[in-house]
């Protein structure tokens, strides 16, 4: 079974010092001087200067801005986080998200502090609202880009997510997006 963020991140701030030797207060003290202050700064640092893996760095540095408080233990409170600025898209993504979960029934939404994460055996779509927009993100792999499937741009997903769709109306939501998303889909679900 997939691990929420939640689920990892509680794991992470139980375990840190068996999986990193140093507690959380330590590694606070490490960051601090480096004067860092964006998330994917203290992330690279993190995992170039201490060789912390890519969850560990991430966490780490998310538990560090949020003034060492847990950033993911209310999932909610991180989807409803994407809309303060954008609620016209709400009714847009209810309609992307219901596509998504009743095509792939083993799939869940995750809500990340950034993006909107659809999961099965791993991230095979992604979500960044905006004011105007909803930036729906697939992995494509090479598939070419085009007018419409552009390379993704997309803040928070994973480096797999390669291309995304501009969604303005839920009747954009045609066979061709769907097409899109299985084969994203089947590319996560590869051996």
């Amino acid at each position: 079974m997939i691990k929420t963020s939640a689920e990892l991140e509680k794991e992470f701030m139980d375990t840190i010092q068996e999986r990193t030797g140093k507690s959380m207060e330590q590694w606070f003290e490490i960051i601090k001087p480096s004067g860092f202050t964006k998330q994917m700064e203290i992330l690279n640092w993190l995992k170039e200067d201490y060789q912390l893996n890519h969850l560990q760095a991430s966490l780490l540095a998310g538990l560090y801005l949020n003034n060492g408080q847990p950033v993911y233990q209310n999932e909610s409170a991180l989807l409803e986080n994407q809309f303060v600025k954008c609620e016209t898209m709400r009714p847009v993504f209810e309609a992307v998200s219901d596509k998504i979960l009743t095509l792939f029934p083993d799939s869940i939404l995750i809500p990340k502090k950034t993006y909107l994460s659809f999961t099965a055996n791993r991230e095979f779509a992604a979500v960044n609202i905006k004011p105007k927009e909803i930036r729906l993100g697939v992995d494509l792999g090479t598939e070419p880009f085009t007018e419409t499937l552009q390379k993704s741009k997309l803040v928070g997903a994973m480096p797999r997510i390669s291309h995304m769709l501009t969604i303005t109306d839920s009747n954009q939501l045609d066979e061709t997006v769907m097409a899109y998303l299985q084969q994203s889909y089947d590319r996560s679900h590869k051996k």
